[in-house]
């Protein structure tokens, strides 16, 4: 028997082919199957998921009907097929179907059999997407440890493993394990492919994509442009995947506020995707979106509308009207529109956004909790401090639930919600417990010196200040001001520092997104 995996964006969720001897009465059958099944390989790979499905469909039916539904090449059809269910958003259809396959190659070939790490992988790529970080790492670690004793420690298949493991830690904040198997990953891929392969370069992006996240941008800089450099010697100026490259760059930039150097990458980035995989494509849609966000944040409104359009349109035309894919455009118009006051335009984009995940990502996922604060922050906007406050406290419940109560973004609740009771309800102590859970969040996650906690310390002196209390003021101030990164954020921000007694806010919109292939 033998097994062909491909690598799915990113996560490396894996399309699975299996050849096996059949007999000869169910030739054609086969035979027929395995163009069809190419075909939905193919599709799947350039985003045409609509076309995928039916052929998918009809492969699965003659294989059932040639083979039994026992048959592993059953389990194949059954896992491509979830596959492409997955990648349209249609996670309901899929987790039966990956459940099918991996029964099947279970009673089929054993509990430890590579394939069977296969659809461990995919199911818990499936969970990730959802939000389920829970249920994905069992997934991961299982499909880990079947790769480890069949292939060894140092199998590339083994890395792939470690690698969405990784992942999973890096959407829980879990830096240190994230770090830890990023690196391990990236030495086998060293050792068994050679410093400049693909998969180095993968391995490279995710670990920068960490070192980004907590704002170690020193540090994920020289990787994201060493994956930049082996891309542009293997695959030429102008692939996909250096593309891809490009655009990672662009959200470290955009992070750092090198606006300019932002733009430059994601219009190359788009000239590039335009060219290889056409003006409607998926992935064009992204970067047009991460090009509106930085002309927002500029001030570009004008440029920002259109790429916020134009995104929008690819999105709701490329897989259906109600993929969770259009709400983050949705999400990137609606704060355009609140950054101008245009909030009677702003309020239905944000609650299509919401509903739209809602239906497709379940009400308790991550991605709503999102939908939810920037429909509060419209809210609080407008004075509607107690419609604020209910979509505030459902995103902090979300949250602590899907990532746990000392998570970054269950941080960034408190926050929101401490700004709310200070700042518009004068509900001084309900913020001052809310803003030290905040703090606390913060300082362990990112460091005392990070310009996030400068901005927390900032409003916290502010509260002290509103209420008298001139000691606790000067002590959060002398702490504001100690450390480096304290001074460039007030540098930046002067309009935020506490001389005006303006109070600061976490920044609400839709954030860009990084994929990697």
């Amino acid at each position: 028997m033998i097994s062909i995996l491909s690598q799915r964006v990113l996560i490396g969720a894996a399309v699975l082919t299996v050849n096996v001897f059949v007999s000869a009465s169910v030739f054609a059958q086969k035979d027929e199957a395995v163009p069809l099944n190419a075909k939905v390989l193919e599709l799947n790979r350039v985003g045409k998921f609509s076309e995928a499905i039916p052929i998918a469909q009809r492969t699965l039916a003659i294989r059932q009907k040639a083979l039994g539904s026992g048959h592993p090449n059953v389990a194949e059809s059954l896992n491509n097929l979830a596959l492409v269910y997955n990648n349209q958003g249609r996670h309901a259809d899929a987790e039966p179907l990956y459940r099918r396959a991996l029964m099947v190659w279970e009673k089929a070939l054993g509990p430890n059999h590579p394939n069977i790490a296969t659809v461990l992988n995919n199911m818990g790529e499936l969970y990730q997407v959802q939000g389920r970080y829970g249920e994905a790492e069992p997934l991961y670690k299982r499909a880990l440890a079947i790769r480890e004793k069949a292939l060894g420690a140092e199998h590339r298949e083994v890395a792939n493993s470690l690698n969405n493991l990784a992942l999973v830690y890096s959407a829980q904040a879990r830096y240190a394990d994230a770090e830890s198997h990023h690196n391990r990953a990236l030495a086998i891929r060293e050792k068994a492919l050679g410093p400049e392969h693909r998969e180095v370069a993968q391995s490279l992006n995710n670990l920068a994509r960490v070192y980004n996240n907590q704002g170690r941008h020193a540090d994920a800089e020289p990787l994201y442009k060493r994956a930049l450099a082996i891309r542009e010697k293997a695959l030429g100026p102008d692939h996909r995947d250096v593309a891809q490259s490009l655009h990672n760059l662009g959200l470290l930039y955009g992070s750092q506020r090198r606006y300019a150097d932002a733009e430059q990458v994601y219009q190359r980035a788009l000239t590039i995707r335009e060219k290889v995989l056409g003006r409607d494509h998926p992935n064009v849609a992204q970067t047009l979106n991460n090009l509106a966000n930085v002309y927002r944040r500029q001030g570009r409104y004008a440029g920002a509308e259109s790429s916020y359009r134009r995104s929008l349109a690819i999105r709701e035309k490329t897989p259906g009207g109600d993929h969770p894919i259009i709400a983050e455009s949705l999400m990137g118009l609606g704060s355009l529109y609140v950054d101008q006051g245009h909030y009677a335009e702003a309020e239905p984009l944000y609650q299509r956004s919401l509903a739209i995940r809602e239906e497709g990502l379940g009400r308790d996922h991550p991605d709503v909790a999102t939908s939810l604060s920037s429909l509060a922050g419209l809210y609080e906007d407008q004075g509607r401090y107690a419609e604020a406050e209910s979509l505030f406290q459902r995103a902090l419940v979300i949250r602590e639930k899907a990532f746990g109560p000392d998570h970054l973004v269950a941080a960034q609740s408190l926050f929101s919600l401490a700004v709310l009771y200070q700042a518009r309800q004068s509900r001084y102590a309900e913020a001052e417990q809310l803003y030290q859970r905040s703090l606390a969040i913060r300082e362990k996650v990112l460091g005392r010196e990070h310009r996030v906690v400068a901005m927390l310390l900032t409003n916290l002196a502010n509260l002290y200040r509103n209420q008298g209390r001139y000691t606790a003021f000067a002590k959060s101030t002398r702490r504001r001001r100690a450390g480096a990164a304290t001074t460039r954020l007030a540098k930046h921000h002067q309009f935020l520092s506490w001389h005006a007694g303006r109070t600061c806010r976490d920044w609400r919109g839709s954030p860009a997104t990084a994929l990697d292939t």
